[in-house]
């Protein structure tokens, strides 16, 4: 029998409002299950006749999975980064690929600063200190550093790295960044923070902060060698992606002192396009519970944000197939990644 209307695969549970307003245009498949994400092989079965895909940061897309969905040509992703989708292997297909742009700054930025705080100020060891039954009242320890007067480099001065500068400077911080393409700062946040080089930033800054999509050019921006040109006792703070950082090499500068901390909510064994990606956060990084600070990919994890999210990305498919460019359309030929593999 022909349909009528397209055949779209949710990867990832929705919210029901989300659901229905699909319903209300496609034909859906969608997967329900809030804790296990569809594997490529299932993805691959459900969607063997299916016209558009609902992404998410769990999936990846690559040319061998194209090639087992031969009638796909629209993939609206719930993400902002898009890094995970290789978009030369969509433009060969002539498969459209869109993104949600703006909404994910906000609860980023509001986590990169509860990030920041936890780790600098020791809340975690704090809170076992609580719990252990020892505490018996103030007494002169874990004391840590405070953001008033401290100087924070934010390295990507995009949307997100503007977001956190603002969350920043209303802590009193002495905020400068790097960007290489050096936008042009909305009037709130012109003046308020100077531009400097990478390896000044490193440098001089207290508290490092990673506001960078994944590119081949900013995998392990932050290396051994980047490492010990920061200074000794600094702070790194990565809400971007995992493989910005080369995570065995922040083991070691915790380990060695060199670095005080590190907090993350994104790790490198999530950047499912990269081949050589780790299958595993590195054990002296899970180990140093008093240096570090983790969440589970938290950023966007407010409840009223990922509707809007994944609604955006379901207006994406609706305007696509009314003829009509999506709001977040990606375009394709600024993104040639040689790293991301196509096996």
């Amino acid at each position: 029998m022909t349909r009528t209307r397209p055949k779209v695969i949710v990867t990832n549970w929705v919210h029901d409002e989300v659901r229905r307003y699909l319903e209300s245009f496609a034909e859906i498949e969608a997967n329900m299950d809030r804790t296990t994400p569809w594997s490529a092989d299932e993805i691959a079965e459900r969607g063997a006749d299916a016209e558009a895909m609902l992404a998410f940061m769990t999936d990846s897309v690559d040319a061998a999975l194209l090639a087992r969905l031969p009638a796909l040509k629209m993939i609206s992703c719930a993400v902002r980064g898009y890094d995970n989708f290789h978009l030369e292997a969509c433009r060969a297909r002539g498969i459209a690929v869109a993104h949600v742009p703006d909404l994910l700054q906000g609860p980023t930025a509001d986590l990169t600063l509860g990030l920041i705080i936890s780790l600098t100020r020791n809340m975690l060891a704090a809170d076992r200190f609580v719990r252990s039954g020892h505490f018996a009242g103030w007494r002169p320890h874990f004391y840590g550093l405070g953001l008033a007067g401290t100087p924070v480099g934010i390295i990507g001065m995009g949307g997100l790295g503007q977001a956190i500068a603002r969350r920043l400077l209303a802590c009193d911080a002495d905020v400068s960044y790097f960007d290489e393409t050096v936008p042009a700062l909305p009037s709130m946040l012109d003046g308020q923070m100077s531009a400097k080089p990478l390896e000044q930033i490193l440098a001089e800054s207290q508290v490092v902060i990673l506001a960078l999509p994944l590119t081949a050019e900013t995998r392990h921006v932050i290396d051994e060698a980047a490492l010990c040109s920061m200074k000794t006792g600094a702070y790194l703070i990565n809400p971007a992606r995992g493989s910005l950082v080369d995570e065995m090499a922040v083991a070691e500068a915790i380990k060695a002192g060199r670095l005080q901390g590190y907090a993350a909510d994104v790790f490198a064994l999530e950047d499912w396009a990269l081949k050589d990606r780790p299958k595993s956060i590195p054990r002296d990084l899970i180990e140093a519970r008093d240096r570090t600070v983790f969440t589970p990919h938290l950023g966007s994890a407010v409840d009223a944000v990922r509707f809007d999210i994944a609604m955006a990305a379901a207006r994406n498919l609706e305007q696509f197939f009314k003829g009509e460019e999506p709001d977040g359309l990606v375009p394709q030929a600024r993104f040639a990644h040689a790293e991301l593999s196509a096996d």
